[in-house]
């Protein structure tokens, strides 16, 4: 009789407890930034232009989402990648072409600069655990 032996593959290891505890810096610095820009606009919401009132749903929502990635760090991690994917598409398509332009002011100048902090975000996203579960 033969005893067949089943292998595993070895289990890639998860970001360290200091890049858990960047990670959750992450969070609360997107929860508590769009806490204090977006939610005092609630109340209005129902007044805004519909794109606005959509946008502002939304980054709500993230922002609710992101105060919850302070307790679930990993399962949240596809909030840190879309945060970045999305205002880097922006910075890219958006702000660059503009910005070649001379036609960045006002209210877009604003945006931008709010978009570029997403550095933050991608310092404390663990991007080889980002490819080694959800890519790989």
């Amino acid at each position: 009789m033969s005893v067949t032996t089943i292998t595993t593959p070895p289990v890639a290891p998860g970001p360290t407890p200091l890049r858990v505890a960047l990670m959750r810096g992450g969070y609360l610095f997107m929860g508590l930034g769009l806490m204090l820009v977006k939610w005092p606009l609630l109340p209005e919401a129902h007044s805004l232009p519909l794109y606005e009132g959509v946008t502002l749903c939304l980054l709500t929502a993230m922002s609710l989402l992101a105060f919850l990635g302070l307790r679930h760090p990993l399962r949240l991690l596809p909030l840190l990648v879309l945060e970045s994917a999305w205002k880097l598409l922006w910075l890219a398509v958006v702000a660059l072409p503009r910005a070649v332009a001379g036609d960045i002011e006002g209210r877009m100048a604003d945006v931008l600069v709010n978009c570029s902090l997403v550095v933050v975000i991608i310092a404390v996203t663990p991007w080889r655990h980002v490819w080694r579960t959800y890519v790989r």
